[in-house]
């Protein structure tokens, strides 16, 4: 289905895990994003992150107010990735954690993983490198990033030859660094835009209490915890239902 011009799959958790597991086993690479209300609402206004979004291979519904719009099920980025960590265990498959900016909540991240998964094979951590960002015409913002500094990245990523990419660089950033560098990583079959989910796994970021996940109320949870965030709240209530009532393309 498409919401806001934006392509969302509409699987269920056990349809999701089959594909991934899917993937896994494919000798091509495959990209998995999770939009959520913000991300379309930025996606109006920047055609390339709408681009890259459509180009994604497995787009899971992340965020209440999507499943409303959508009809799609939700499935929340940090546990489909916790998910798939778990396939990883079982199937023998590794994985690399990328981004967060932080070298302490990056292995705080992964002592939580193997500690939660002991067989996982985490074969490397990166806590990624300077990225911002360059707008054009008022329609499409581009990643800047030290090409030589990226190069180096990617060759310590390619020396660990994992199966699975996780990438934490807040979304946009993420998904287009994805899309501009997964052909340059071979043995990387799954690489995924997870944004805050090492914060929340390292335990940096309290998440929300399951009840108020179930009823769609995190987002107010986290407005309360971190009052910065309301920008982004906004965002993603306020002006994702302005889009959805005088915006909507088919």
């Amino acid at each position: 289905m498409i919401v806001l011009g934006v392509k969302i799959d509409n699987y269920s958790k056990t349809e999701v895990l089959e594909k991934v597991t899917e993937f896994l086993y494919s000798n091509k690479q495959y990209k998995i994003f999770t939009p959520n209300p913000e991300m379309l609402v930025d996606a109006q206004k920047d055609e390339y992150f709408k681009t890259v979004l459509n180009d994604g291979d497995l787009n899971v519904c992340d965020g209440f107010g999507l499943q409303l719009a959508s009809g799609a099920k939700r499935y929340p980025g940090i546990d489909l990735m916790q998910d798939i960590c778990a396939l990883a265990e079982k199937n023998n498959k590794s994985v690399y954690l990328l981004g967060s900016g932080s070298e302490n909540v990056i292995k705080k991240t992964a002592d939580q993983l193997k500690n939660k998964y002991p067989n996982l094979k985490i074969v490397g951590t990166h806590p990624g490198n300077n990225i911002t960002t360059e707008q054009f015409n008022n329609e499409t913002i581009k990643l800047k990033y030290d090409e030589q500094d990226n190069n180096d990245l990617i060759a310590e990523i390619s020396l660990s030859s994992p199966d699975i990419l996780f990438v934490a660089f807040g979304h946009g950033k993420q998904e287009k660094w994805i899309t501009e560098n997964l052909k340059d990583l071979p043995s990387v079959r799954i690489a995924m835009g997870v944004g805050g989910a090492f914060d929340y796994i390292s335990g940096n970021v309290k998440r929300a209490p399951l009840f108020l996940r179930q009823i769609g109320l995190e987002w107010l949870y986290r407005l309360i915890k971190q009052p910065q965030r309301i920008i982004r709240i906004y965002k993603a209530t306020i002006v994702f239902i302005y889009y959805l009532c005088f915006h909507k393309k088919a």
